[in-house]
């Protein structure tokens, strides 16, 4: 018996998210999407955060539990949360300090970025990442709920990537931005909400309030600096900002803690 339409869409859309997003097995997926159906797929993209968050949470509560100290716990989570996405993120931010810093007009910051190789901004950003990122959740281990706080920031950090796509328009005609379809304010809005109910449902209003405050900044700045450096977005500047806005909101949750 068929799914009625609007449970098949959602599973489409699951599907879709999952499969862009994490490395995590999603079936087989029956034909090639378009740039429609990736476009209405965003509006999942907190639930993705939330999974992906939640298991590197697990592992922290696991390596905790077992006895190994809470900074080298927190790295380990780190870890599964970058193999879960196979580094998709991570990339994008590495292209993009590439980029920016290497580049001297937008031309040539556009080309750096295709480069598969990474250069040394590339190198100091994810080092700098993955730092704030480790001791942050260290810090939570130790002084408060770590678990909460790892899928609030993974689900808020990707409820904020289809406003940015609507916001912006693709710098290029090929890449990741240019095969999706911009996503509506239907799609923007909806996972935005979507995040802000899952931050929410783990944290609390005060908490979730301050998270969005400081995600409104963040990626206001973010959209402004793009726009102006490389006229607009791409797949590299989006995982860079879903990066960007992770460390911010644990940091943020430190600060609270």
């Amino acid at each position: 018996m068929p799914l009625p339409r609007s449970l098949a869409e959602t599973r489409r859309n699951l599907q879709l998210a999952f499969g862009l997003l994490t490395r995590l097995p999603v079936g087989r997926i029956a034909a090639a999407p378009s740039g429609a159906e990736l476009g209405r797929a965003t509006r999942v993209y907190p639930l993705v955060g939330a999974l992906v968050g939640l298991i590197g949470g697990a592992v922290l509560w696991l390596a905790v539990a077992l006895g190994v100290p809470d900074s080298i716990a927190a790295f380990l989570a780190l870890g599964a949360t970058v193999l879960v996405t196979g580094a998709f993120h991570e990339d994008g931010l590495a292209d993009t300090a590439d980029g920016l810093g290497g580049g001297a007009n937008r031309a040539r910051k556009l080309e750096i970025m295709q480069d598969s190789r990474i250069g040394s901004y590339g190198v100091l950003a994810l080092i700098f990442s993955l730092a704030l990122r480790g001791f942050a959740l260290a810090y939570l281990a130790a002084f408060a709920a770590p678990l909460a706080g790892l899928v609030a920031a993974h689900a808020l950090s990707r409820a904020w990537l289809p406003g940015a796509m609507m916001a912006l328009a693709p710098a290029r005609t090929d890449g990741l931005a240019a095969r999706l379809d911009r996503p509506g304010p239907g799609e923007a809005g909806f996972a935005l909400a979507l995040g802000l109910v899952i931050a929410f449902a783990v944290l609390g209003l005060v908490p979730m309030l301050w998270l969005l405050a400081v995600a409104v900044v963040v990626t206001t700045f973010w959209l402004w600096l793009i726009k102006r450096q490389l006229g607009g977005t791409t797949g590299d500047t989006l995982g860079a900002l879903q990066q960007i806005l992770e460390a911010s909101l644990l940091i943020t949750l430190v600060v609270l803690a």
